[in-house]
Parts: C-alpha cells; structure tokens; sequence
C-alpha cells in the first residue's frame, strides 16, 4: 500500500436509493472544478455492471471497489488531485477499503426521512411498492449500522446546500494539504482481458448508451454472462490532460482494468458505448487490451434525428446519466450541440470509422440491437 502522504484523498457519498447521492457528488465534483482543483469523478453504479453476479460476491460490492481502485490509479496517474465517488455501500461491512489501496478514504453517508425518501425514489423511479420497501429497508440497515465517517441528512435541503454541509462535516474535504500531482507509471497491458469487446460510436446524441446497453440486456436474456461499460462514466477528469482533450489515455487504461475484473468474474463479452474519432484513438485502446477481439460498430442517423434525440435527453428524456452535459440545457444550446453532432457525423462518414455501420433513422434501440448481432453474429459461441 502507498504511504499515507502519497495516498490521493477520495470522498465516497453513499445512502439509500432516492437520497440524492449522483447529484450531491457531482456538485461537489462540479465545485472542486469551478475553483481549479483537478478531481476525478466515479459513480459505483458504472463499476458493477456485470451479471448474473458471482455468488461470491453478492451485490458486486467486491467488483465495484476493485474497479474503483483501477480507476483511482489511473485518475491520479493522469493528474488528479482528489477523487469524488457517488453509489452504494455493503450496508454490513461498509466500504472494502483494502480493495482501494490508493485512497484516503472519507465515506459520507446522506440520509433522508422515510416519508421524503419514499417520495423521491417513487418520483424518480416510479416505483412499485415492493421496491420502496426494500428501498426503506436499506436505509433502516444503514442507519442502525452507522455506515459511514460522517452523515449528513438531506430532508427538506436543496442540493447546493447538501454538498456544502458535506463538505463542512468532513473538514472542508479535501482540504488544502492535497498531494502534488504525479506521473505514475503506466501499467502493463491487461493480463487476462482476452475476449470479444464490441464498441458502438457515433456523433453525440445517436444513441450510443441506450442501442449499447438494449444489446447488453439481450445477452443476458440469451443466458450469457455479460458486461456493460460506457466509456463517458470513467473518463470524468476534469480538466483533461491537455493533449488527451477526450481522456482516452485514462478512459484506456480505466476500461483493461474493468474488463480484467469482469473476465475474472466469468464475462464471456463486453458491451463497450463511447466516441471514437479516429483510427488512432482505438488504437489507444488495443494498445491497452491487445488480448481482447474488438468489433467496432458506428451508428448513424441524419441532422433531424441527432436534433429530436438531442432535445429530449436535454429535456430529461433519457436515463439521469452523471455529469450529463445536455440535462436542462437552453433550446439555443441544445441546437448548437445539434449542429456540432451533424458536422461530426458527416465526418465520421468520411473518415468510414468502424467494422459495420448502422443508419439508426428509423429503428429503436431494440431494433438496432437486434440488428446489430444479426449482422455480426457477435459474441462467437
């Protein structure tokens, strides 16, 4: 394990389902941004997807916080000073912090009302009954196991004032001893991440996440055991590296790791969504996993889909992705990332990125799935 003053501090916010972790995390994270303190972001969620789940390692909480060491290293390879983390905890053993030797953890626990939580989750998720029962159930077993350094209670608080008590009761995390920022060596390529990795890109708004993660759920319904990664959910440095403006130095190195940890898991493949400019920027990625099989799949869809898919994810019409970049955003600028998204389709065109493409148009997600692994006949059996 690394000394104590070379460790990078990581601030975990956990809770129950509907107590406004994500959200709470990425102010923080945004903040730390905003006065230029170079922080890395991870949701836990993004680090566990990966089923049937080992009967080893229910809940996956082993998986996610080896996968959360990975990406600690990494962040803090490419420049990190700190690193915000967002997602549950083991509610009977906590965090397993020797599975994330990098850190200098500080876990905050974010509780709410049983009456506020019930109604945020069913908002949010529009639940049924049973799921808000185990929703309270977990949050019952949180409180009685005092999880967590500090807990903060978010009942009838605004998000903005949510983060500043966090970070009060921790001391003011980060605080102002932070490490310097260091090289750390690049690791070797991923030993043991063999396997076929199918990689679907595309302009902004095409529709990478949901085509990506349609197809994922239909391997699992095929009975494979199958893992998911979006490439965007462990690229979250901020600033990036001035000459890796994408992060796909880190997102590389961050995405052999999870792979590595997902085979060893039994993952027969990978379901991998995220951009990719060029052939030189898969090659930054096979560099790091040259025992995988890639299969690169481009979607595509015309200036007047880009633009109605782009406007319902900005008006919440999408699945609550951290750090998403449209959320909310005004008509005008909706409308530029629109234009920006044509322009970069049309050069995706021209440049022919990809082993296969599909005009995404008029198919669903499903449909494209579908005709996804009708075409390719991914994964080999």
């Amino acid at each position: 394990m690394d000394s104590a003053a070379a460790r990078i501090p990581v601030l975990w916010v956990c809770g129950p389902p509907g107590v406004g972790k994500t959200t709470v995390a990425w102010e923080i994270h945004s903040r730390l941004k905003r006065a230029g303190i170079a922080a890395g972001y991870a949701d836990i969620d993004q680090l566990g997807i990966c089923y049937p789940e080992p009967a080893s390692d229910p809940g996956r909480h082993r998986m996610q916080a080896d996968n959360l060491g990975a990406v600690v290293s990494a962040y803090r390879a490419a420049g990190a000073r700190c690193v915000v983390v967002s997602g549950v905890v083991d509610a009977a053993r906590g965090v397993h912090t020797d599975r994330i030797p990098h850190a200098a953890l500080t876990v905050c626990r974010l509780r709410a009302e049983r009456d506020v939580l019930e109604r945020r989750f069913t908002a949010r998720d529009g639940a049924g009954a049973d799921a808000v029962a185990d929703v309270l159930r977990e949050a019952d077993a949180l409180d009685a196991g005092g999880i967590g350094d500090v807990c903060v209670d978010t009942t009838g608080l605004p998000v903005a004032e949510v983060a500043r008590r966090v970070r009060a009761s921790t001391g003011g995390w980060p605080g102002t001893d932070l490490p310097a920022a260091r090289q750390v060596p690049d690791v070797p390529a991923a030993a043991g991440a063999d396997g076929p990795v199918l990689w679907l890109c595309g302009a902004a708004g095409v529709g990478k996440s949901t085509v990506g993660f349609a197809l994922y759920l239909r391997l699992l319904r095929a009975g494979l055991t199958a893992a998911y990664l979006d490439l965007e959910q462990i690229g979250f440095l901020r600033p990036a590296p001035p000459d890796d403006p994408g992060n796909h130095r880190v997102k590389a190195r961050n995405l052999a790791a999870v792979w590595r940890t997902y085979r060893a898991a039994g993952a027969r493949c990978l379901t991998v969504s995220g951009p990719m400019e060029d052939a030189a920027t898969l090659a930054a990625y096979t560099k790091a996993l040259p025992a995988a099989t890639f299969t690169v799949c481009r979607l595509h869809a015309g200036r007047e889909q880009l633009t109605s898919r782009i406007m319902s994810r900005g008006q919440g019409g999408s699945w609550a992705q951290p750090g998403d970049p449209l959320r909310g955003r005004s008509t005008a600028r909706l409308l530029g990332v629109a234009d920006a998204a044509a322009a970069q389709a049309r050069a995706l065109e021209r440049s022919a990125v990809g082993d296969l493409r599909i005009d995404t148009d008029t198919y669903t997600a499903e449909e494209a799935a579908g005709t996804i692994l009708t075409r390719t006949g991914w994964p080999a059996r």
